[in-house]
């Protein structure tokens, strides 16, 4: 007797939000990110526009106007660095300034470069007659700037040192990270720095607790044996929102999320939907959060004595038995967040869209998982 494979369910947030990814990169791009069928994404388009009252010309205008003001906003900011960064340049000696003419003659007009980096136009094009070939030393560290840059970039300026030392030893660079930390401070990259978040959720009803089942052991065995869950604020200039995320610990992965202006019951209640989906309906699960009274309601409670989970929460007011979750909202506000002016709670969910679903669970190196993505962690451990 074969058994049928299930089909993968999404709820409606996460499928809004992966057209919205579509709109930007292209439904093929958007599929890869995601993990998805482009046929999935097409007939989610399709549904989408049956809803919908506004034309799709009226759309795809916006999406155009909000491309080109990014690529101005870009420009913009491109200059302005050059500007604001001359002084440092300066003090470059003048061949590396005229190499740093040479990389950027595309991005930056001659006239605004000669005079931030306070250099003949003369100068520079005798320099690029006679002696624009860098010796085999400089062509080895300026590739590998080039690469460590790319990794940089790649990460979106989230990753350090070590973890750039890693991809590039994946991709046949050996370095050390003295060699790349000195790569990084000479192209200006600096990691994301870390600021400290507060908690959110309100302990203080009188709705009955969980004990604490997990008790700290932050680690399983396999997939769905524990999830742990927590809610935090983003802010915006509309105004507050909530995320609310459930992690599993053998892998660290993001496997249910939600999104809301307001931190009530549904916010859990939804991102554990979306966690059963992902996980095609488990059983018996130890869901692990805090005493917040989102996590105490009838609602949330009915989902779990349905899929016959055991509930366990925090000891009131400890931090530390919730740390996992605690650690990747850290992680996702100096990465994504805190270094970013959000002006709406659509730019915002976007952004944390992304950030969980393309980034973090599938690309981002864990150092818990020997410096694996949780997707490739749980893929090679399946394997």
């Amino acid at each position: 007797m074969t058994n049928k494979k299930s089909r993968k369910r999404y709820t409606t947030e996460f499928k809004a939000e992966a057209l919205k990814l579509a709109e930007r990169v292209g439904v093929k791009e958007a599929a890869n990110q995601l993990g998805v069928y482009e046929s999935q994404i097409y007939n989610w388009r399709l549904k989408a526009q049956k809803r919908s009252t506004v034309s799709q010309r009226e759309s795809d205008l916006a999406a155009e106007v909000a491309k080109l003001k990014r690529q101005l906003a870009e420009q913009d900011e491109e200059l302005s660095n050059l500007k604001k960064g001359g002084y440092l340049l300066r003090e470059e000696p003048k061949i590396s300034r005229f190499e740093f003419m040479l990389e950027h003659q595309h991005r930056f007009k001659m006239k605004t470069m000669v005079s931030v980096l306070d250099v003949s136009r003369s100068g520079y094009y005798a320099w690029r007659k006679q002696d624009g070939n860098p010796s085999p030393r400089q062509q080895k560290r300026q590739e590998r700037d080039e690469k460590v840059k790319a990794a940089f970039d790649a990460s979106k300026g989230r990753d350090g040192a070590r973890r750039i030392q890693v991809e590039l030893e994946e991709n046949g660079t050996q370095a050390d990270v003295k060699t790349i930390n000195d790569s990084m401070k000479r192209q200006g990259l600096e990691a994301k720095a870390t600021r400290k978040f507060k908690v959110t959720t309100d302990s203080n009803h009188k709705l009955p607790v969980a004990p604490n089942l997990l008790n700290q052991e932050f680690s399983a065995k396999a997939p769905n044996e524990k999830w742990v869950s927590d809610i935090t604020y983003l802010a915006t200039s509309e105004g507050w929102l909530y995320l609310a995320v459930f992690i599993d610990l053998y892998s660290r992965a993001v496997v249910g999320w939600s999104m809301a202006p307001r931190m009530t019951s549904d916010l859990v209640c939804d991102a554990l939907t979306m966690a059963q989906f992902k996980r095609d309906m488990p059983k018996g699960v130890l869901i692990h959060s805090d005493q917040g009274s989102q996590y105490c309601s009838h609602a949330f409670r009915d989902i779990i004595n349905t899929h016959e989970h055991k509930q366990s929460m925090s000891r009131k007011g400890n931090c530390w038995d919730n740390a996992v979750a605690e650690s990747f909202f850290h992680s996702m506000k100096v990465e994504a967040i805190d270094n970013e002016l959000m002006k709406t709670r659509e730019e915002m969910r976007q952004t944390v869209f992304e950030y969980i679903e393309v980034d973090y669970n599938r690309t981002r190196r864990h150092s818990a998982l020997g410096y694996l993505s949780p997707e490739n962690y749980e893929l090679k451990k399946i394997a």
